[in-house]
């Protein structure tokens, strides 16, 4: 299975971040991650009852430190787009297509959950490779923070072993780098430019690619630089050399 890192974004109260303890230890769980939390006292280790192990060895970091050390992360929110034309927060999952999702990748998988009174910022979403939402009733949509933390973690619970090995966080930000490189070079409007970037990490977040399938549009883009461009400004297209990864070949 892959392995999950429960994240809680600026959590203000100390309470909620117990009972998230608690109930990521129902379903198997023991990554918990902070991000500039509240003070963590007493009243959080009352309340992770017996998880207080999982709440003593939380780590506490940053977003981009988060980012950096993840395969994909998925943000949780009930702030939804409908429409394509707001890529932000769409196309976004139910907790059960999450499992769908990642259920046989080997890779680490970040899930962000938001501050108890506003969520997650549309610049926290956005990164995100992946958008999940839990269907609440339209009488209180409003879900507490720990009880969002154990529907997800209800149904990520006991995933298969893992079969897939996803491209790097390393290789899928060098991939994006490239695509936005390639946007100058056919002269996509700028206006543009952030909506575009975000819809493409989204299709490419949930496609779960491999070092072979990102080294493969690596050299498309290359090719299609070669023929449009003016042969001083980019050199022909090398082959790739698979050597190098061989032993990605034997996970």
């Amino acid at each position: 299975m892959p392995h999950i890192r429960i994240v809680l974004v600026e959590p203000l109260y100390e309470g909620n971040v117990g009972f998230t303890a608690r109930v990521m230890k129902n379903f198997g769980f023991t990554d918990l991650i902070l991000i500039n939390p509240c003070t963590i006292g007493n009243e959080a280790l009352i309340r992770a009852s017996h998880a207080d192990d999982v709440l003593r060895q939380a780590r506490i970091m940053t977003l981009d430190e988060v980012f950096a050390t993840s395969h994909r992360v998925v943000a949780t929110t009930g702030s939804l787009s409908y429409s394509a034309c707001h890529p932000t927060r769409m196309p976004f999952y139910s907790p059960k297509e999450l499992r769908e999702l990642i259920g046989e990748l080997d890779a680490t998988i970040s899930i962000l959950f938001g501050r108890e009174n506003w969520g997650l910022s549309n610049e926290e979403v956005r990164r995100a490779d992946i958008v999940c939402t839990i269907p609440t009733s339209p009488l209180y949509p409003i879900i507490n923070l720990s009880h969002a933390v154990g529907v997800i973690c209800y149904e990520l619970a006991n995933l298969p072993k893992a079969v897939i090995p996803l491209a790097t966080k390393e290789e899928m930000d060098h991939l994006y780098e490239h695509i936005d490189q390639y946007l100058d070079r056919v002269d996509h409007p700028g206006f543009k430019r952030e909506s575009t970037m975000t819809l493409i990490r989204r299709v490419l977040g949930r496609c779960n690619l491999t070092w072979r399938e990102c080294s493969t549009i690596h050299g498309l883009l290359r090719r299609s630089e070669w023929h449009f461009a003016p042969p001083e400004q980019c050199p022909p297209p090398a082959q790739h050399d698979l050597s190098k990864s061989d032993h990605n070949d034997k996970q």
